[in-house]
């Protein structure tokens, strides 16, 4: 296996404020990683770096062996990393299906005339983005949703269309920050579920931020641990159940 992100010595300031501290782990290709942590810890300061929403303050971010430090958030997501957030951003008023094709249709080139005519190459791509589009939506159990405006959908079922238009981008490494927030027992384990099959059916390499514990210790193969910033531990399910450190800053429990 390679890795396929890299992060060294990572550090990130805001003003006088250190949110992110000497952070250094990997990804290897096919990995299902977690990041947890206390509330401000850092973790989706760890993904906006990623993903060049933040400048890097010092160290290095590495994807397939590249420095993507520089790299515009378009630039990152060309390269084949694609992201969901804490807070939903679908576009409500519009459809469900429209949702996922708007992301889709980067993959698909026509002129500037074509779109405006509606004639050429546009007619045939616009199948090919609506028929992808509904195999996705297939996938996440929304297909029966397609038409219905994303704002009206119950949030569970928000978030699963985050996450399928997310892998409309074709993604190589899909972070995933919180995606089981405000669901219920039930929609955990089906959001589980839906994890683990697109990470297989896709050939994805994930990194995935969550509190819900059940789903990162049932799907991860491996845990990231950080605390103001910082890691304090890393390592398997069963290793950071056990791990001092991450019992005190995490779970809240002394030696």
């Amino acid at each position: 296996m390679s890795a396929v992100l890299r992060l060294k010595g990572v550090s990130r300031s805001f003003g006088g404020v250190q949110a992110v501290s000497d952070m250094s782990f990997s990804v290897e290709r096919g990995d299902m990683i977690g990041l947890i942590g206390p509330n401000g810890a850092g973790k989706t300061t760890i993904f906006n770096l990623i993903t060049g929403v933040y400048d890097v303050t010092a160290g290095d971010i590495e994807y397939e062996g590249k420095n993507i430090n520089a790299l515009k958030t378009y630039e990152v997501i060309s390269l084949g990393i694609a992201r969901t957030f804490q807070n939903l951003r679908i576009f409500s008023a519009s459809s469900v299906l429209e949702n996922v094709m708007t992301a889709a249709q980067q993959h698909h080139r026509y002129g500037f005339f074509e779109a405006l005519s509606h004639i050429g190459r546009w007619r045939a791509m616009e199948r090919a983005t609506r028929s992808e589009s509904m195999e996705l939506l297939e996938r996440v159990g929304l297909a029966d949703r397609a038409n219905q405006a994303a704002g009206t959908l119950p949030y569970g079922l928000q978030r699963r269309l985050e996450i399928a238009r997310a892998i409309s981008l074709r993604p190589t490494l899909l972070l995933l920050d919180e995606p089981a927030a405000g669901m219920n027992a039930e929609e955990v384990g089906n959001l589980n579920g839906l994890i683990v099959d697109i990470h297989r059916d896709f050939n994805l390499t994930i990194v995935l931020i969550e509190h819900h514990m059940d789903v990162i210790m049932e799907i991860c193969h491996r845990i990231v641990c950080m605390n103001f910033g910082a890691k304090i531990g890393e390592g398997s399910p069963d290793e950071i159940r056990s791990h001092p450190d991450v019992l005190k800053a995490y779970l809240g429990e002394d030696d």
